[in-house]
């Protein structure tokens, strides 16, 4: 049987759960979390201060220790809420960390554009990748 995206998505979100925007720049605020930004690099010019920006397609390589471009800030020891513009492909990337031995991940609801729509701060910049 053929498993659809959608399905894929909603096993994922099953498998690590959601934070609210507000929720997430809390914790951002008290300074105990990761935010992961997994969007393509054309999509950062607008991003959140301080999100660790490791687009999707070089995360696995990002997370594991034993890569040449793993990132320190990527430490399955700390609590990651991982973000996309949606909320899609950050729900597969964080099944993902999961899978790579993340315990505490959870998914930004509704992503970025949840974030813009909430009036929460952003900043510009270029890509760092």
């Amino acid at each position: 049987m053929v498993t659809s995206v959608k399905d894929m998505i909603a096993d994922a979100v099953a498998q690590i759960g959601l934070v609210t925007v507000q929720e997430a720049a809390n914790e951002l605020d008290v300074g105990d979390v990761v935010l992961v930004d997994v969007r393509e690099p054309t999509e950062w010019e607008h991003h959140v201060a301080g999100a660790l920006q490791v687009p999707r397609g070089l995360l696995e390589f990002a997370a594991d220790p034993a890569s040449p471009r793993h990132l320190a800030e990527l430490d399955p020891s700390r609590r990651i809420i991982v973000m996309c513009r949606s909320g899609a492909r950050s729900a597969l990337a964080g099944s993902t960390l999961k899978d790579m031995g993340f315990d505490d991940v959870r998914n930004l609801s509704s992503g970025f554009a949840a974030r813009t729509e909430a009036g929460l701060p952003t900043a510009e910049h270029t890509a760092q990748i």
